[in-house]
C-alpha cells in the first residue's frame, strides 16, 4: 500500500487548516513544571455523572513531585487533587472502589518502587508500598512497578488483589548483562502489604506490565510475562497463578525468545482461532507480532517488521471484513538509541499477514487505540502522531495531532488540531465521557515544542465529537477500555 497517509498528512500540515468536521475542543488543562508518560484513565469522582481524568506525571528521573498524580474534572478540566510521589509516576492508573464509598480509588504505579493506593473522593492516600518491607526473611531490592491487575482475592479478606511485576534498574549501563532479576508479585489491595512473590523464570529484568486471564479448563490463571530489554536478550513466558502461589516459576512454558532485545510492552488476551479461548498476541522488541494459541500455546503465526523496535503495545480491533480480531502496531524505526521515526503496521489477525504499512511521524511510544468512528462496522486505528517543522534558521519545532486510520477508504481523518508540543508515550482515551451517546477523546502532550523529553509542562485536552458511539468502545485506552489487556470480542 503506497503511503498515502504521508502525503496526506504533509499537505495538511503545509496548509495548517486541516478539516476535523464537527470536532471541538472543549477544555484544555496546562500543568506547568512538570511531564508525564502516563496514560489518561477515567472514572467519575466527583459524583456529577461526568468521568473525571487520572493520570501520573512527574519531574527529571529521581526526582520528587508534589503532583505525581493528578486528578482532573472532566467538564471543566480543572484540578480536583493532586498527589505526591518520590518518583515519576509512570504507570496508568487501575480503578476500583476499595474504601466501598461508591467511588473508584486509584492504584497507580512508578519509578523507584512506587506504588500507592488513593481515594479517588479526595485524594488522600490509602497505603503506599513499603520497599523496605522483608519477605522470606531476606530483604528485597525493588525497582520500578508496572501497571497493576485485580485478581481474584488470595488472601481470605473478601477483596480482589493486585498482580504486578517489579524490575528493571537503570543504574545498570545498557549493554551490562549483569542485571538483576524481575519479580512477579501479588500485593493485598487493602493494604499494600505482600501476599507471594517470585522470580523471573529465566533470572532475566522485566519491564513488561502482567496480564492474566482464565487458564483453559481450569480454575487457574495463565499470566503472561516478558524478560529482557532494550539492549539484553529475553523470553515470553506463561506461568499460572498457582506457581506464583508456590513462590517458584519454573514450570512456565516458553512461548519466544529473542537473543539480543527482550519484551517490553504489554501483549493482549484476544480470540483469533474462533474457539472461544483467548490467545495471546505479544510485540518484541526486535520487530516481530506474535501470537500463541491459548489451549496448548503453540505458535499461530508471527509477522516480522524489518529494521524496527517495538516498545509499544498494540491495538486490537475489526479493521478486516472478517469477524477475527486484527491488530495495529505503530514501532520504531532503527535500532535503540538510533530510533527517530516511527512506522506503523495493520496486521490481519486470521493470518498474520501485513495488510498495511505506513510511516507517519516523529518517534513517540504511546499505543494505537481503536473505534468504529464512521459507523461502517469496521474500526479505525487511532493514534497520537508527532511531526516537526524546521524553519528557514534550521530552527525545530514539534507539534502533535491525533489521526485515525480508515482501512476501509484507505483515508486518514484528523481528530485534532495540530497543537505545539511533543507526545513521548501518552496513549489517548476514547469513550463517553458525559454519557451523551457521542465519542469523546482525552489526549496529552508537552508544552515544550522546542524539545522531545521534557518535565517543563503538559497538557490535557478533551476533545468532543459529532461521532455516534455505536456499539462499545473495546479498544479505547491504553490496555483496552478495561484497562486488562483484554479484548471482548463484540462481533
Amino acid at each position: 500500500m503506497q503511503n498515502y497517509f504521508l502525503f496526506f498528512l504533509f499537505v495538511c500540515c503545509s496548509i495548517g487548516n486541516p478539516n476535523i468536521g464537527n470536532a471541538q475542543n472543549v477544555w484544555s488543562k496546562k500543568l506547568p513544571g512538570i511531564g508525564t508518560f502516563s496514560s489518561p484513565r477515567v472514572s467519575d469522582l466527583n459524583g456529577d455523572g461526568i468521568g473525571d481524568i487520572v493520570i501520573g506525571a512527574g519531574r527529571q528521573e529521581f526526582q520528587a513531585c508534589d503532583s505525581a498524580i493528578i486528578a482532573l474534572n472532566g467538564l471543566n478540566g480543572e484540578l480536583l487533587w493532586n498527589v505526591s510521589a518520590n518518583d515519576q509516576i509512570f504507570g496508568s492508573s487501575t480503578l476500583k472502589d476499595l474504601n466501598q464509598d461508591g467511588i473508584e480509588d486509584i492504584i497507580i504505579n512508578g519509578r523507584s518502587a512506587e506504588l500507592q493506593a488513593i481515594n479517588g473522593a479526595n485524594g488522600k492516600v490509602l497505603w503506599k508500598f513499603d520497599k523496605n518491607t522483608k519477605y522470606k526473611r531476606k530483604k528485597q531490592r525493588w525497582f520500578n512497578f508496572y501497571n497493576p491487575q485485580f485478581i481474584p482475592d488470595q488472601n481470605n479478606d473478601g477483596f480482589e488483589d493486585i498482580l504486578i511485576s517489579n524490575g528493571g534498574d537503570v543504574m545498570v549501563e545498557p549493554y551490562d548483562p549483569k542485571r538483576p532479576p524481575g519479580k512477579l508479585v501479588i500485593i493485598n489491595a487493602l493494604d499494600g502489604s505482600l501476599i507471594s512473590m517470585a522470580i523471573m523464570p529465566d533470572g532475566k529484568e522485566t519491564y513488561m506490565s502482567v496480564l492474566a486471564a482464565k487458564k483453559y479448563n481450569s480454575d487457574d490463571l495463565n499470566i503472561v510475562i516478558g524478560t529482557g530489554g532494550e539492549t539484553i536478550g529475553g523470553n515470553l513466558f506463561v506461568t499460572t497463578l498457582s506457581d506464583l502461589r508456590k513462590g517458584n516459576l519454573s514450570n512456565a512454558i516458553k512461548l519466544a525468545t529473542s537473543p539480543d532485545r527482550g519484551f517490553i510492552a504489554p501483549p493482549v488476551w484476544v480470540d483469533i482461532t474462533g474457539d472461544h479461548v483467548l490467545d495471546i498476541v505479544a510485540n518484541a522488541v526486535d520487530g516481530r507480532l506474535l501470537a500463541f494459541n491459548g489451549k496448548n500455546h503453540d505458535p499461530i503465526w508471527s509477522a516480522i517488521m524489518e529494521n524496527t523496535e517495538a516498545y509499544a503495545s498494540m491495538a486490537v480491533g475489526q479493521f478486516t471484513s472478517d469477524t477475527i480480531p486484527d491488530f495495529f502496531v505503530s514501532y520504531a524505526q532503527g535500532t535503540w538509541p538510533n530510533l527517530d521515526w516511527a512506522k506503523q503496521f495493520m496486521v490481519n489477525g486470521s493470518n498474520g499477514v501485513v495488510d498495511t504499512v505506513d510511516s507517519l511521524g516523529y518517534l513517540q511510544m504511546s499505543s494505537p487505540i481503536a473505534a468504529d468512528l464512521n459507523s461502517d462496522k469496521r474500526d479505525e486505528a487511532i493514534l497520537s502522531v508527532n511531526y516537526q517543522e524546521i524553519d528557514d534558521l534550521f530552527r525545530k519545532t514539534f507539534h502533535n495531532i491525533i489521526v485515525a486510520f480508515d482501512f476501509e477508504q484507505k483515508e486518514l481523518i484528523w481528530l485534532s488540531e495540530s497543537i505545539p508540543g511533543h507526545n513521548v508515550s501518552s496513549t489517548p482515551w476514547i469513550g463517553d465521557i458525559d454519557d451523551d451517546g457521542f465519542l469523546d477523546v482525552i489526549y496529552c502532550h508537552s508544552t515544550n515544542e522546542h524539545s522531545t523529553y521534557t518535565f517543563d509542562g503538559f497538557q490535557v485536552n478533551l476533545l468532543k465529537t459529532d461521532k455516534r458511539i455505536e456499539k462499545k468502545v473495546q479498544w479505547g485506552s491504553y490496555m483496552g477500555s478495561n484497562y486488562d489487556g483484554v479484548f471482548r470480542n463484540s462481533r
